[in-house]
């Protein structure tokens, strides 16, 4: 990934639970892979955590990823949305 070229937003998951911020997904496609940027919201409240960036080859690669997460997330009790 060249940090010159401009990456396309390619989505958004917002994860919630009992109407709190849990975590944030976003996909950002560039010419030569696929990063997604994750913010973690600790329960204690404070600033949100940023582990990865996560990289893959490609936007299907990256969606599968974000899928399980959320998938995961959702087994959790959590609610999960796009805006």
């Amino acid at each position: 990934m060249n940090p010159a070229v401009a990456g396309r937003d390619a989505g958004v998951r917002y994860v919630r639970k009992d109407g709190r911020s849990i975590a944030t997904l976003r996909t950002v496609a560039y010419l030569d892979s696929c990063v997604v940027e994750a913010e973690v919201f600790p329960l204690s409240g404070g600033f949100p955590t940023r582990p990865g960036p996560y990289t893959f080859a490609d936007e299907r690669q990256a969606a599968s990823f974000v899928t399980d997460a959320v998938e995961a997330l959702l087994y959790l009790g959590c609610d999960a949305s796009d805006s």
